[in-house]
């Protein structure tokens, strides 16, 4: 599901509001909790599937993680990945999401971490540049690389929409 950049921005959100709610049904059919880590969104995709009424059923925690120090205490994530590949990097966010398993009690986890700009872009990493990654129990944990366009708002909004679709193609695939 891509963002119409011809919708208005509370167009976009009705859009989100309700990718959300789906994902809520979906997780709830399954007896399944899902948990976000989240970096370049800032929670974004927390509070998306949080403004969905009894999302206490199956969204179980977010973790912010904006600062490799948070990524390191708050999902584990190694030294050794943030110094050798960095924290916007495939190897980063597949740990955030395997962090986020092990540090809740859900079944499915998302990670967004990337360059939403509109500085910090550099050679091959540069502004838009997200990697998305999706944990579940008892599944190999799937890394998406994206390269969005747009402002930061832009470019955030993109992150949590593939984030969030990501997270009902692998639970209606992988059950």
């Amino acid at each position: 599901m891509a963002i119409d950049r011809t919708l208005t921005v509370q167009e976009q959100a009705a859009e989100l509001s309700a990718l959300a709610a789906k994902i809520g049904q979906c997780l709830l059919q399954r007896g399944m909790m899902l948990a976000a880590a989240e970096s370049c969104t800032g929670g974004w995709a927390a509070q998306a599937l949080t403004s969905v009424a009894g999302s206490s059923q199956w969204f179980e925690r977010g973790f912010v993680t904006y600062s490799n120090d948070a990524k390191q205490e708050m999902l584990g994530v190694s030294n050794d990945i943030l110094s050798a590949c960095g924290a916007v990097s495939e190897r980063a966010v597949q740990a955030m999401a395997e962090g986020g398993l092990k540090n809740s009690h859900a079944q499915v986890s998302l990670a967004i971490s990337g360059v939403a700009g509109p500085d910090g872009g550099r050679d091959g990493k540069p502004v838009g540049t997200v990697y998305l990654a999706w944990a579940m129990s008892g599944a190999e944990t799937v890394v998406r690389h994206e390269l969005f366009s747009g402002d930061r708002d832009e470019i955030r909004r993109q992150s949590v929409v593939a984030a969030l679709q990501g997270v009902l193609d692998i639970v209606t695939i992988q059950v």
